[in-house]
């Protein structure tokens, strides 16, 4: 059995499937796991989705802020974004299924010595409690009333973690560090503003897993959502969209063994 691990997709099925077919992945013996965005800016978002949700227990696929987008658009709190390529889905005859099985993915996934998540952890987390604030989030999408916990998701603020976070604020900072962290201020806070190259960062912001002070090195973290990162590992990490979407490629790695695939993008 081998698990491979797959950058973000963003509705660009064909390219996956090639990459399938190069690992030679049978989902009768292997397993897939995925960094989130299924869906958004690429040509077969319900094809994605389609396609991972026929995986059943074989795939795991965590939540990125394109997929909880798409929930918040399908809900009426969010109007679609100018580039946003998601009304395949939303007119999908299946449509209610596949936005269903979507609401409850998880937005962290521990096994094996990694984690899985979209965009990264903050620096005061250890797994376990990471682990434990993903399950607090995932009960408000999967309840009973995810529209509640959907309006009340987007914003920047409060931009750094406390502990005494309650209501929605708390589950707020959650939400962006799983789904959209990159850069972290000197005091600890999360910046949204530089999405380029990390070398073109403004002065005095480190990328999260470089933030001092990290309480989270128990295991290794698998994720996505940086492409200007590309496929890159350090020191407790492995950065996995490498901008499949902008043309480039679809890379994937084998965990734990850490064999790279990649294949070119339309």
């Amino acid at each position: 059995m081998t698990t491979w691990v797959v950058g973000d997709l963003q509705g660009c099925l064909e390219p996956l499937q090639r990459l399938l077919e190069q690992a030679r992945f049978d989902p009768a013996r292997d397993r897939l796991w995925l960094t989130g965005d299924l869906v958004n800016r690429g040509p077969a978002s319900a094809a994605c989705v389609r396609f991972v949700r026929s995986l059943g227990d074989r795939a795991v696929t965590v939540l990125g802020n394109h997929d909880l987008h798409l929930l918040a658009i399908a809900a009426g709190l969010a109007k679609p974004h100018r580039d946003d390529t998601t009304h395949d889905l939303l007119n999908a005859p299946d449509r209610d299924a596949l936005l269903d099985w979507l609401r409850h993915r998880p937005l962290l996934h521990v096994e094996a010595g990694a984690v899985l998540v979209h965009a990264g952890l903050l620096p005061q987390w250890t797994v376990t409690q990471a682990a434990t604030l993903a399950r607090e989030v995932e009960a408000a999408l999967q309840g009973p009333d995810p529209v509640r916990f959907l309006e009340r998701m987007y914003g920047n603020h409060p931009a750094r973690w406390d502990d005494g976070l309650r209501g929605a604020d708390r589950l707020r900072v959650v939400v962006n560090a799983f789904t959209r962290l990159r850069l972290m201020t000197p005091d600890g806070g999360m910046d949204f503003a530089h999405k380029g190259e990390l070398d073109d960062a403004p002065p005095g912001l480190v990328p999260w897993f470089d933030a001092p002070d990290r309480r989270w090195t128990s295991h290794t973290i698998l994720f996505g959502h940086w492409s200007a990162l590309n496929y890159r590992a350090g020191p407790g990490w492995v950065s996995l969209d490498s901008g499949c979407v902008w043309g480039r490629s679809l890379t994937a790695t084998s965990w734990p063994q850490r064999q790279v695939l990649a294949v070119p993008c339309p």
